[in-house]
């Protein structure tokens, strides 16, 4: 028998996996008597069916790449970034553009050594429409000027360039569909260092299921789509984990000086 505590957990699991799967309604295929205890039971076991089915559905996503429903749309194709912005605001397959105010294509210079790669951004991103703008941006405008760096002076940009709503986690559809863009904007932006800012940036570029505390402070390669050009990618904590927690500002820093020798090595700074 499953006491109240353990269902607690698992409508906690359930609810906590809709979210992450972007499921915002509850709808059933018959209409349910939920005063009745026989009635419940088998809801509850619909319910069940329908999650691990899903969740087979969604592990074969993460692993199966998609390819791009609009028509005449090829980020390889695009010769310039403004083209590939083009391309991305022409973009309809992501359902994210829809909610989401502005595409937060880059910021910062094209041809710049160092380019910095976020998850998604975030609510003053979205009104701004440029990546890291908010009190994440002003902080990461801080760790480069305490290295010699001006914004101007790096590119930024994200895996994602519409805000998921509610700043929720991305999902692997929408990384999938995104992606393409991401890698046609490194080659196009040619840098000779990328910093993954962040979990999901660091195991999109790397192909890593590390966690980024284990990822971060080592040098990795990125190898461009087209031209398999290799790239060293440092993995980094995200300015807005810091944020949160301050402690662990010293392990960005120490990555963010690695990246400042390198700069130097390659006579960028």
């Amino acid at each position: 028998m499953v006491s109240h505590g353990e269902s607690d957990f698992f409508y906690k699991d359930l609810l906590r996996f809709y979210e992450e799967t972007g499921v915002d309604t509850a709808l059933c295929e018959t209409p349910i008597n939920r005063f009745s205890c026989s009635e419940r039971k088998k809801h509850t076991q619909a319910l069940l069916t329908a999650t691990e089915v899903r969740s087979t559905k969604l592990s074969e996503t993460a692993i199966q790449p998609y390819h791009l429903q609009s028509t005449n749309l090829t980020p390889g194709d695009a010769q310039t970034l403004d083209e590939l912005k083009a391309q991305l605001e022409s973009f309809d397959d992501c359902q994210l553009k829809f909610t989401a105010k502005n595409t937060c294509f880059s910021d910062g210079t094209p041809g710049s050594a160092l380019m910095l790669i976020g998850e998604a951004p975030g609510r003053d991103e979205d009104i701004q429409g440029r990546p890291f703008v908010g009190r994440s941006g002003q902080l990461l405008n801080r760790i480069l000027n305490a290295i010699g760096l001006e914004r101007n002076q790096v590119y930024i940009a994200n895996t994602i360039p519409w805000r998921p709503p509610g700043n929720r986690t991305p999902t692997p559809m929408e990384v999938e569909l995104c992606r393409p863009f991401i890698d046609r904007q490194i080659e196009l932006a040619r840098p000779k260092i990328l910093m993954a800012l962040g979990g999901p940036a660091a195991k999109l570029l790397i192909g890593s299921k590390e966690g980024i505390l284990r990822l971060r402070g080592n040098w990795h390669v990125y190898r461009t789509t087209l031209e398999r050009r290799e790239i060293p990618v440092m993995p980094t904590l995200h300015p807005a984990y810091l944020l949160r927690s301050p402690s662990q500002k010293k392990f960005a820093w120490n990555d963010f000086l690695i990246v400042k020798m390198l700069l130097k090595e390659l006579g960028d700074l």
